[in-house]
């Protein structure tokens, strides 16, 4: 019986041997990363474009469009306060984080927002909030939103949180300049090398 088993084992290391590519068997180098893995195609400009929907801190990426607070008031109101609140501070039947609320929260008080990170206390760049937005929301159809409706909300966001004034327009130019309230929390990294 052992013998058998030997057998078998030794056919199956044969076996896999034999399966196992070229390139680590020794026979040939591996492929090199311009050469690709000898699978796909290289993505066409157009198919980069549609994926590179990033925004950055001082709003390259941003698109062309503008929102209200107002027009933002109203998209809120019909595509985010189910999961969110009525006014962005959650509760029921919301399931969603709060967003709303400007008591920093590592401070000790209201227990309902301590430990809270919303928009108002945590979020250091007025332009992540418009990507999260753009990428993830709402939540049945995430992506769905126009950018003049994201302008829209995350101006509507701002001013809840107290971090704007009611009639500032948001659009590619002013939403970069917005300072967040909690951006001296975050500390650059300095390291400079490839992580």
């Amino acid at each position: 019986m052992r013998s058998v088993r030997g057998l078998v084992f030794a056919l199956l290391l044969a076996l896999l041997g034999l399966l196992a590519p070229a390139g680590v068997s020794g026979q040939e180098p591996p492929l090199s990363t311009e050469e690709g893995a000898g699978i796909g195609r290289a993505a066409t400009a157009a198919e980069i474009r549609a994926w590179d929907i990033d925004i950055m801190p001082d709003g390259t990426g941003l698109p062309p469009g503008r929102g209200t607070v107002a027009a933002g008031a109203a998209v809120f109101a019909t595509k985010c306060a189910f999961c969110h609140g009525e006014a962005g501070q959650g509760g029921l039947p919301a399931t969603g984080e709060v967003l709303v609320g400007t008591q920093p929260w590592f401070e000790l008080g209201n227990p309902r927002l301590l430990g809270s990170r919303t928009i108002g206390n945590y979020w250091p760049y007025a332009t992540t909030l418009y990507d999260y937005i753009n990428r993830a929301m709402p939540f049945p159809e995430p992506g769905s939103l126009t950018p003049t409706e994201v302008y829209s909300v995350t101006a509507w966001l701002l001013w809840m949180n107290e971090i704007i004034p009611e009639n500032l327009v948001l659009d590619q130019r002013t939403l970069p300049a917005v300072r967040m309230p909690a951006l001296d929390f975050f500390v650059p990294d300095p390291r400079t090398e490839s992580l």
